[in-house]
């Protein structure tokens, strides 16, 4: 009987893995990652598709088993948080209830639910698009704690309904909050930055709205999105949400392991940008008025993190929404003045490096979205010309800003040499020279295509001359790119494997040697022709750190997941892998990004090798399974990797599929021994968007050994004079 019922067994699992993943949503692990590697855990967020109630314990991470509060909402992507609730017993409470938390435990949580057990009741929470509503059952007496998270806010209960307006960031938030059951004041301290309510009843529903515009905007959210405490409605809309969001990707075959990584990836790349207007009205923090318009306004987009496969992600999938999205920048600039950074709800916030809008934009009109290109193009202009390029700095340009216009380069200092510049942040960031040289090569590359197409010659000329910038930082003798002083010297002394933030931004210099998306072709030139440039990128993977791994990261805290110099947990990295394909090696690229994944990457609360960032590293890692990856965004084309599942199907917007198929895929078989693309053989290691968005299949044998001449000639583009007719 045992000789019949493995063979059986066994075919059955095979038939198993060889079926399509019907319900992607049962494959999302909110745990995945929520322990972090030396930086920042993922959230267990739950919300509805880049919409504005994002509800998040606060603690610690997954390890603490304390929750101080439930905000009610997240305001920006893990930054902040706006009034704390927390329900508390009667029978259990000690000490002052300002400072008590709670032990939880049996902790569930979904992309549209939230369920525990805290000390003395019960909790859930589901997710509407501007509200939320919250079930709490008590063992004995209960009580709601209600308190400002910023210190600044101010709570009144009229017997019927609780409103909170709470300062944060230079804006306000607003809540009001409905009770299914009588509720009465226990205690509301004179300054109005809490508030404790006393529930008679075991259990209690409460439905709750968010408003930047008013706390009557509040209300007249939960009367839209809420309007009776019907609890399992509610949960059933959000469910559903999740359920046709992430059903737009299917996968056949691939581990548990691997489905889990993939849709909680997937999953984590719909929770930004988010859509603060308010049925017909939002509030921008931009000109600080209150507009009315029928489409939505989006904001916490952290561009220096999602332009890289966030946004072109999205951009297969939603394009309608990116143009919405697109156009809420343009309105950022038309109403602040600057085209925006780092977008977050409170304004633009000048994070990291790189004028990232443009190569966004410059992406986006490669594949066809439309905006308001001339008003765009304006705002990207003045950021490149006219303002600072400094980290973490936005305003007019200092010196260093005009030095760089005038000769081509950020200058350095050197080691020990103090800095001079009061707008250089310190004593952290510095000035990043050499990768400040890079990324605005490249968004000057960005701009240059932009203006193009608006018919600007004099301004293409300008900024392709601006594009080629970075080559003033190359250092032939070290064949890298390096620090350069304002008198053209190398800065010396210093190791590669651990210069800091005076000359690279999170990473060393073997990271941002690579850093030249928009030019690989003149980039290995310099480095002496492909073939050095092939020795130079493996060497990346292979070359170790002489110091202990504390010492290293004491110095660059951020580059974590390191093989060899290569840093996986960090956003300048994700395209690196890709690069091999450009050097007519693709079988090293579908070598690289198997090793990382299988090694790097676990359905774990460890799981992340660093800061996911939402959505910038789950993106690298859902287009990477998928097989392909979008290398220079601003050039409409997606190098082939490696699939991770026999069969994915991306359904497209007008209702067309994209198919990959991996034939003969395991483990093993990890190398692309022939494609074919619509039925036609594919001997080039790169497809278009055209092709893409036109649906159709890609078919890929794949075997145990590489085929080291498939896709060695008709290499992807990248050089400073491509531009898109070239795909024509």
């Amino acid at each position: 009987m045992k000789r019949i019922l493995i063979p059986l067994l066994i075919a059955a699992a095979v038939a198993a893995c060889n079926r399509p993943c019907t319900n992607a949503l049962e494959n999302v692990d909110t745990s995945i990652g929520g322990v972090g590697v030396l930086l920042q855990p993922t959230r267990p967020t739950v919300q509805l598709p880049n919409q504005l109630v994002r509800w998040s314990p606060a603690r610690a991470d997954l390890l603490d088993d304390r929750v101080w509060d439930y905000p009610l909402t997240l305001t920006t992507h893990r930054l902040q948080s706006v009034f704390g609730f927390l329900p508390l017993n009667k029978e259990s409470l000690t000490g002052p209830w300002r400072s008590a938390w709670q032990i939880y435990d049996g902790e569930k949580t979904t992309p549209y639910e939230y369920r525990s057990r805290l000390e003395g009741c019960d909790i859930r929470f589901t997710v509407a698009k501007k509200c939320g509503i919250i079930e709490v059952n008590f063992e004995g007496s209960g009580l709601l704690r209600f308190r400002s998270i910023n210190g600044h806010g101010h709570f009144a209960f009229d017997g019927g309904v609780l409103r909170a307006s709470e300062d944060f960031a230079g804006m306000t938030a607003y809540t009001a909050v409905l009770f299914d059951c009588p509720v009465t004041v226990a205690e509301a301290p004179a300054d109005g930055n809490a508030i404790l309510l006393s529930v008679p009843a075991k259990k209690v529903t409460l439905r709750y709205g968010i408003s930047y515009i008013d706390s009557d905007q509040a209300l007249a959210n939960i009367e839209q999105e809420i309007p009776a405490p019907d609890y399992n409605r509610v949960l059933s809309a959000a469910k559903s949400a999740w359920e046709n969001t992430l059903g737009r990707i299917s996968v056949k075959g691939g581990t548990e392991a691997q489905r889990r990584l993939f849709y909680t990836s997937f999953w984590r790349c719909c929770e930004r940008m988010v859509d603060i207007s308010e049925y017909g009205r939002y509030y921008s923090a931009f000109d600080h008025k209150v507009h009315e318009d029928s489409r939505p306004f989006y904001v916490d987009n952290w561009l220096w993190d999602t332009y890289v496969s966030l946004e072109p992600l999205q951009t297969i999938l939603n394009p309608a929404q990116e143009e919405d999205k697109l156009r809420s920048y343009v309105q950022m600039y038309e109403q602040g003045g600057t085209m925006p950074s780092f977008a977050v709800v409170w304004g633009d916030w000048p994070a990291m490096t790189g004028n990232f809008a443009a190569v966004w934009m410059a992406d986006s009109r490669a594949k066809g979205l439309d905006f308001d290109l001339e008003t765009a193009y304006e705002g990207v202009r003045a950021n490149s010309l006219e303002a600072t390029l400094l980290p973490w700095r936005n305003g007019p340009k200092c010196e260093l800003d005009d030095f760089y216009n005038e000769h081509g380069w950020y200058p350095a200092l050197h080691p020990g040499e103090t800095e001079t510049v009061e707008a250089v942040s310190l004593p952290w960031e510095r000035r990043q020279s050499v990768s400040l040289s890079t990324v605005f090569s490249y968004a000057d590359w960005a701009t240059a295509q932009l203006a193009r197409e608006l018919g600007k010659a004099d301004d293409e000329k300008l900024f392709l001359d601006r594009a080629a910038f970075y080559k003033n930082v190359y250092r032939p003798d070290k064949k890298m790119l390096w620090p350069k002083d304002k008198d053209g010297n190398w800065i010396e002394g210093v190791d590669p494997r651990y210069m800091d933030r005076a000359y690279y931004t999170e990473n060393n210099a073997y990271t941002f040697q690579w850093d030249v998306k928009h030019d690989f072709d003149g980039l290995f030139a310099l480095m002496g022709g492909r073939e050095q440039a092939e020795k130079n990128l493996d060497d990346l993977f292979r070359i170790q750190l002489d110091k202990p791994k504390f010492e290293f990261f004491k110095i660059l805290p951020d580059a974590t997941g390191m093989v060899g110099q290569f840093a996986m947990g960090n956003e300048p990295s994700f395209h690196i892998p890709y690069i091999y394909n450009y050097l007519g090696s693709p079988w090293k690229t579908q070598k690289r990004i198997h090793h990382l994944i299988d090694n790097l990457f676990a359905d774990t609360v460890s799981g992340i090798p660093g800061d996911e960032d939402g959505g910038g590293m789950s993106s690298f890692v859902v287009f990477s399974m998928m097989g392909f990856f979008p290398v220079t965004p601003g050039i409409p084309v997606y190098a082939i990797g490696s699939p991770f599942f026999d069969e994915i199907t991306i359904t497209l917007p007008d209702g067309k599929s994209f198919t990959v198929k991996a034939k003969n895929y395991s483990k093993e078989n990890k190398y692309i021994q022939s494609a074919r693309l619509n039925g036609k053989a594919l001997d080039r290691s790169w497809f278009t968007h055209e092709e893409l968005m036109a649906g159709g299949v890609l078919e890929l044998a794949m075997g145990p050994l590489p085929n080291k001449d498939w896709g060695r000639d008709n290499l992807p583009p990248s050089s400073i004079g491509w531009n898109c007719s070239q795909l024509k």
